[in-house]
């Protein structure tokens, strides 16, 4: 009898190991890895313009611009990064050099030299190119003020570098993703003039909703008197957790509010994520097994699924 009991414990005991947190995500991580082997990109009609925007700092805006620009070339696809974000952080996590003394998006912007004398191939991602940013970039949002048509020279820059690279026979660039400041400033400005779609990140925590709003009457005016066309297409739930309860609302409010522009990705809480640009790597180079690699090349794939606006 208490052999018996004790083999009914320790099964039970099995289940309910398998039913823990970790378990479903090693399970989850295991059925995306294989259905990811099997995927195909596909090259969009025309080239998409994308500007991963959001006011509020450390939602994962430069992570999500560099893993998604990555998990697009992987699939094949032609990817331009532009970074217009002083930090520079995305050009760092990309391996790109930009000093003081690299020609970067402030000679674009101020200056009106060509994007052409500005990008870089990224080392080791083929197909993928980057605009980097350098400190200069801190002092364009004076500068811009008073030049003319302050609003439209990334649209202008990127609309001239399609041309040229056609005229070249380059091949065609898949996307364009555009990484922003923190801020509504005169860079963010023209990163969503220049832009048919709009991505936010938003971070599954407490003030998501509310920075939200925001964001979104502040992208109504750039509608109304500066690009008509532009849309938000594509909402990003990342720094996922789980485990806690309050993650799974936040989630379920976006989803209730923005039913289509939501994707079914979420991108977790993940070291690897953070760890991987002090190596000058995305997540996808830096441990391609891991979740939040695996989480990154599901929401490009769901991405380029999506008609284009």
């Amino acid at each position: 009898m208490r052999v018996a009991e004790k083999r009914e414990g320790s099964s039970q005991g099995a289940g309910s190991m398998d039913d823990t947190p970790l378990m479903r995500e090693l399970t989850r991580d295991h059925a995306r890895r294989r259905q990811l082997e099997e995927v195909e990109f596909t090259s969009p009609e025309h080239t998409r313009i994308v500007t991963i925007a959001n006011q509020k700092g450390g939602v994962g805006k430069t992570s999500t611009t560099v893993n998604l620009a990555a998990a697009l070339t992987m699939g094949g696809l032609h990817v331009l990064v532009i970074d217009a974000d002083p930090q520079g952080n995305t050009s760092t996590a990309l391996n790109i050099e930009h000093h003081a003394e690299v020609p970067s998006m402030y000679e674009v912007l101020v200056e009106s030299a060509p994007l052409y004398e500005v990008v870089q191939d990224v080392p080791d991602m083929e197909r993928l190119q980057c605009a980097p940013a350098t400190i200069n970039l801190s002092g364009a949002e004076i500068e811009l003020v008073s030049l003319v048509a302050r609003e439209n020279r990334l649209r202008n820059a990127i609309r001239e570098h399609l041309e040229e690279r056609e005229a070249q026979g380059l091949p065609r660039l898949d996307y364009v993703l555009v990484d922003c400041p923190p801020s509504l400033g005169l860079l963010t400005v023209n990163a969503l003039v220049a832009a048919r779609e709009v991505m936010i990140p938003i971070q599954a925590e407490y003030y998501a909703l509310e920075g939200l709003t925001l964001l979104l009457n502040n992208i109504d005016l750039i509608r109304q008197h500066l690009n008509p066309d532009l849309v938000v297409s594509t909402i990003l739930l990342t720094m996922y957790d789980a485990r806690t309860r309050l993650a799974a609302q936040v989630a379920q409010d976006v989803r209730d509010h923005f039913p289509d522009q939501t994707l079914e990705t979420t991108i977790p809480r993940s070291v690897r994520i953070s760890e991987a640009p002090s190596y000058g790597q995305t997540v996808l180079t830096y441990d391609p097994g891991s979740s939040g690699a695996l989480a990154y090349r599901a929401a490009a794939f769901e991405l380029n699924s999506r008609p284009a606006p």
